[in-house]
């Protein structure tokens, strides 16, 4: 199996263009892994499409299947533009979470930068939740994918490791939950650290990302129809989140490394 690395913000995913494999969900735990594997979050199959240009299939590092990643979606683009196979610079993915549209940002011939149409964010209302000695105030948010989004005074301290896994498996989510930290910098600017479902402690969740966003504008914390800049531990997406809820995320993607594999 050939593979291709890619990260957007450093949230990576090996990519294979081709149709899934039965045992995609074997190959994603064992590449995944980064003592054994080429390591990753994960692994995305870029596959044929009869309703859009192509479309994707995403496998947590556990094995468990996404329905939508906004980091990885941006990677899509970058890769079927800057290998060929397409010339579009407008582009639709279908995802489990239904079809997204690229916009996709060329410099020097290649993509740099890809815009998302995240399609509506469904913010829902507080939940107030006991994860063992703590207690949490969160803001479910699904945005074809489900999140948790809560907001703290300083990121930075917040026990990821401790919380993050409590919040994934609770009783409340029953399919399990994205978790997002999320403290307010300033005006339309927001700090956010991730716990992500399947995969544990992540560089930068896009997905996350347009959760936290459109929960702050529910909020009154961030203004909507403006760009809000959501600052990751691998950098800044730029989130947009319109008065009806219509989110659009636009961020950088990048190739990593290629190579060959097999499961023996």
């Amino acid at each position: 199996m050939k593979f291709t690395k890619m990260q957007g913000l450093g949230n990576d995913y090996l990519y294979v263009f081709g149709p899934v494999p039965e045992d995609a969900a074997e190959w994603s735990v064992r590449l995944s892994d980064r003592h054994f594997g080429p390591g990753s979050d994960g692994m995305i199959w870029i596959t044929p499409s009869e309703n859009a240009d192509f479309g994707m299939r995403i496998f947590n590092a556990d094995g468990s299947e996404a329905k939508m990643c906004g980091n990885g979606i941006r990677c899509v683009g970058k890769y079927v533009r800057d290998k060929g196979h397409t010339k579009k610079t407008e582009l639709t993915i279908e995802t489990l979470s239904g079809l997204k549209r690229l916009s996709l940002h060329l410099t020097e011939g290649k993509v740099s930068s890809v815009t998302v149409d995240m399609g509506f964010a469904a913010v829902s209302e507080e939940k107030t939740l006991s994860l063992g000695e703590e207690t949490v105030v969160c803001t479910p948010v699904d945005v074809g994918n489900p999140h948790a989004v809560v907001f703290v005074p300083e990121a930075e301290t917040v026990p990821l490791t401790a919380l993050g896994p409590k919040l994934e498996k609770h009783p409340a989510f029953p399919g399990g939950v994205n978790a997002e930290f999320v403290q307010l910098l300033g005006e339309n600017r927001l700090r956010m650290r991730v716990w992500e479902r399947g995969s544990g402690v992540t560089l930068a969740c896009g997905t996350g990302a347009c959760a936290s966003a459109a929960a702050a504008v529910r909020r009154g914390l961030c203004r909507a129809g403006t760009p809000v800049a959501v600052v990751l531990d691998g950098g800044t997406l730029t989130i947009t989140v319109s008065e009806s809820g219509a989110v659009e995320m636009t961020g950088p993607c990048e190739f990593v490394c290629e190579g060959d594999t097999e499961i023996c």
